[in-house]
């Protein structure tokens, strides 16, 4: 009996598909949601609207959508892969040319019912697609110079027109994403440490640039490097959030100043307080206790999703999950690192807390694929 036979022989159908549902994952990721409808309802003072009510909506939209796709078999998602990374990269190209602005980047697509940003849909689409990739390719082929190109084209092409937005945040989690993809497939070292050398090479020419003709990057990233290596150069203007939210944070204390009652959100020193510096809320009403707990619930669904990558037998679920573990964990490593000021402001919303519908209903989408490799795993 092939492998192929022997996996559809023991996919289980039916009911047993919602027994089999990782269970334990879903309701971590209700409650963490859960915490940023509390959040969203303290920022707005104590009022449904205008972010918690339409959180949960979309929240409940993302469940429905983690579990419909969960329960279609994971050999389907792996022969859409390639459909999925084409399309998201048709729609960053679309961003291009039909294209909404907010705060002076073109990111989004109006749908007319929402927003949609391609970005966030070709973190996930990335994902599968080196996943589907690193399937198909020969064990013995992985570190082989011509096979490791590939990937390294796959990456870099969406990367490319994330950074073209401006948006050098998610240009850079996809480049991290896809490099750890590669890792994960077993690539050897040596292409890693040759990457690193030129990434060195390349932070000595980013600074080298500024001021000349043949400057990398914007005059803004450079205002935001200049505020993370020292914000109270300018605290009143371009320091100000990374200030304020240092004052949220330390003033929370070890169990904070109680619900509702953080002074920096409630009196509107903190900006973007439903969005990138909505932990600084939860740090100043909960302190450190709150964060805390918040972080270690983060920790056990990436504890889940590894525990799901081991346990599978068939490559390109165990590289999916894993490569969607590590997504999930650069959102949140990022934006806590980020609002600490342990790295530069780059507009990453903290996973299933921020207020925001694309994050939200893509990552939900991950969490469903996931979830499909669980259930269809061999048994």
């Amino acid at each position: 009996m092939s492998y192929l036979e022997y996996t559809v022989k023991t996919t289980p159908t039916g009911l047993r598909k919602v027994l089999y549902l990782n269970w334990p994952l879903a309701i971590l990721l209700a409650a963490i949601a859960s915490v940023g409808f509390l959040m969203l309802y303290s920022v707005a003072g104590g009022s449904f609207s205008p972010w918690a009510e339409p959180q949960i909506k979309r929240f409940a939209l993302g469940f429905a959508i983690m579990f419909t796709v969960a329960m279609v078999p994971i050999w389907f998602w792996r022969n859409m892969a390639g459909v999925a990374y084409g399309l998201s990269v048709l729609l960053l190209l679309a961003v291009e040319f039909f294209g909404t602005s907010a705060g002076g980047a073109q990111r989004w697509i109006d749908l007319g019912f929402m927003r949609l940003q391609p970005s966030e849909l070709m973190k996930i689409s990335l994902v599968m697609f080196l996943a589907a990739y690193y399937d198909w390719l020969p064990v013995k082929k992985t570190s082989h110079p011509l096979w490791v190109l590939v990937p390294v084209v796959i990456i870099l092409v969406p990367a490319g027109l994330v950074f073209a937005q401006p948006d050098l945040g998610t240009a850079l989690l996809l480049m991290l994403a896809g490099a750890t993809m590669m890792f994960f497939a077993g690539v050897h070292w040596a292409y890693f440490a040759a990457v690193f050398s030129m990434a060195a090479g390349l932070i000595f020419a980013v600074f080298q640039s500024r001021g000349t003709d043949w400057q990398i990057l914007r005059n803004y990233h450079y205002d935001r490097l200049d505020t993370f290596l020292d914000p109270a150069s300018d605290p009143l203007d371009k320091g100000y959030h990374i200030t304020q939210s240092k004052i949220a944070l330390g003033s929370g204390g070890w169990t904070g100043k109680g619900f509702m009652q953080g002074t920096q959100s409630r009196l509107n020193f903190l900006p973007e307080k439903h969005t990138d510096f909505i932990f600084t809320t939860l740090a100043e009403e909960f302190g450190f206790v709150g964060g805390f707990s918040l972080l270690l619930l983060y920790t056990l669904i990436l504890v889940f999703c590894v525990s799901i990558a081991l346990s599978n037998r068939d490559r390109f679920s165990s590289l999916m999950t894993l490569g969607i573990a590590t997504t999930f964990f650069l959102f949140f490593a990022v934006n806590m690192s980020m609002v600490m000021g342990m790295a530069p402001v780059v507009g990453v919303p903290l996973p299933l807390v921020s207020y925001g519908g694309s994050a939200m209903l893509i990552l939900m989408l991950g969490f469903g694929f996931v979830q499909s490799a669980h259930i269809h795993k061999p048994r």
